[in-house]
């Protein structure tokens, strides 16, 4: 049947899994439209970045549509994505269609509609662009998980070590200033737990010295360009869009920034290069994955999650914060300190750390192109896509499905407490749902525990030193921003 038959009913099971029970929807054609070639994607481009913005963006056809699944165009398009055409999931149940790999394809979607030059990666295509089916993605990925295992006894006590010395720095400058900027701190600790954690060294004593986290920053933006707006005055809009929208940006001005870090994580994991070679990983392609996987997946991903999970949990006041540093401070004095053990039995803490990463996840788009004709279906209606059709969803909207979560725009740090666990299905921030593991046959980021486990320690650690606090929030070229206004020591423990 094709796209745009009419409405007719449709058995349907769920395309991918899910536990919904089987139901007749009608099976519609999917509303929206592409516009004229090379207009319409630019009229969809100029929308997304300046005259409505993301959320707008996606509103306003949801809303004209009536429908969680429509067609547009999706940013950079010309003359970078040769094709920005994409079908668009924004609800919950549509939105498992992109983990079911039997389904769709991974190759190159990891940035959307385009893929950046494979010069920012020493010629390689690395794993975080590599479908599931193809041979060296298992590989790959068993190396990862073989790497983070053999890691696991160092998370808690280096992180500690590392957010000690966080916390020490901006009590320091929130003295002297009287309000201190997060973000950046927590960026410099953010890599230099990534490179102690990998590297068994502290960047400072290699030839990275503290240059790290800048280093990245510039290999990460020109990459990213395509996706994202500075926030310029209307009067540059036009010239940021053909500077970062029109064509990709040449990986050449980072090149000198991407072989230092390159030589810096290439000398310090000489070990762990040594055990990729013995599986049949070629040194140069391991590392260059490594890097990949230290910068942008790991540093990039803590670049985000972190601002944003101490705005949410600031935003929400020192009635929650009494609650978490009471469940926090009894159960650390009970287990003796802070252990695997202990983290897993503070259930609130465990709750808000989810809905930070549901209500902002670190990274908000998902793709997949349909390997075969396949039907999705939303809440109340079926759709028909197409094989080799892109399929995007917009995960903010997806984990903010007003059908799925009681007040679903607001930060509810008890959601997830007992009966709620159940809606952790709905949580898809690593590219599959929470109660999922990941695998080398699929796509689910291979550090999703450890993501969670750390988040937890940063409440830990905060809780443990402090009764509360205030900040400011703001928004980044990709996330959040926040500011400490204060900092309450502890009074007791």
């Amino acid at each position: 049947m094709s796209p745009n038959s009419s409405s007719s009913p449709f058995n349907l099971r769920p395309s991918s899994s899910d536990d919904s029970p089987q139901v007749d929807l009608p099976l519609k054609p999917i509303p929206g439209n592409y516009g004229l070639p090379f207009f319409g994607p630019i009229k969809d481009r100029l929308d997304y970045f300046y005259l409505q913005g993301t959320e707008s963006f996606f509103r306003s056809r949801m809303q004209k549509h009536q429908s969680t699944v429509f067609r547009t165009n999706m940013p950079p398009g010309p003359f970078i994505a040769s094709n920005p055409n994409v079908i668009t999931l924004l609800d919950a149940i549509s939105f498992p269609i992109l983990f079911d790999n039997s389904k769709v394809e991974k190759l190159n979607v990891l940035d959307g509609t385009y893929m950046p030059s494979t010069a920012f990666t020493g010629g390689y295509r690395v794993c975080a662009f590599l479908d599931p089916s193809e041979p060296n993605h298992a590989l790959l990925k068993r190396f990862f998980f073989s790497l983070l295992a053999t890691r696991h006894d160092k998370y808690i006590p280096l992180f500690r070590n590392c957010l000690s010395e966080l916390f020490i720095n901006l009590e320091d400058q929130l003295s002297d200033k009287g309000k201190v900027y997060f973000n950046t701190p927590s960026d410099n600790m953010s890599f230099n737990f990534v490179f102690r954690l990998f590297c068994d060294q502290n960047p400072l004593d290699t030839s990275l010295k503290s240059n790290g986290p800048k280093l990245f920053d510039k290999w990460l933006f020109f990459q990213l360009a395509p996706l994202i707006t500075l926030g310029l005055p209307k009067l540059f809009n036009f010239l940021e869009d053909l500077l970062f929208h029109t064509f990709p940006l040449p990986a050449f001005p980072v090149k000198s920034s991407y072989k230092k870090l390159y030589k810096a994580f290439y000398v310090s994991m000489a070990s762990i290069l040594d055990e990729a070679e013995r599986i049949g990983i070629k040194r140069d392609e391991a590392c260059h994955n490594l890097v990949f996987m230290a910068g942008f997946n790991a540093y990039g991903g803590m670049k985000t999650l972190f601002p944003a999970l101490i705005k949410w949990v600031g935003l929400a006041g020192e009635k929650l914060h009494c609650q978490l540093r009471d469940e926090i401070r009894t159960v650390v004095r009970a287990e003796g300190g802070v252990t695997l053990s202990a983290l897993d039995k503070m259930s609130l803490t465990k709750s808000v750390v989810y809905e930070a990463l549901r209500i902002e996840p670190p990274v908000p788009f998902q793709y997949g192109k349909a390997k075969e004709d396949l039907v999705v279906h939303s809440h109340d209606a079926a759709f028909e896509i197409r094989k080799g059709e892109m399929i995007f969803g917009y995960q903010p909207f997806a984990t903010k499905d007003p059908k799925i979560f009681e007040d679903s725009e607001k930060f509810v740090g008890h959601r997830f407490v007992g009966e709620g666990e159940k809606l952790l299905k709905y949580v898809y921030w690593s590219n599959g749902r929470e109660n999922d593991n990941s695998t080398v046959d699929n796509k689910q980021c291979p550090g999703k525990d450890l993501v969670v486990l750390l988040s937890r320690v940063m409440l830990v650690e905060l809780f443990l030193r402090y009764d509360t606090f205030t900040i400011e929030a703001g928004t980044l070229l990709l996330g959040s921003s926040a500011t400490f206004t204060s900092l309450t020591k502890a009074t007791s423990i």
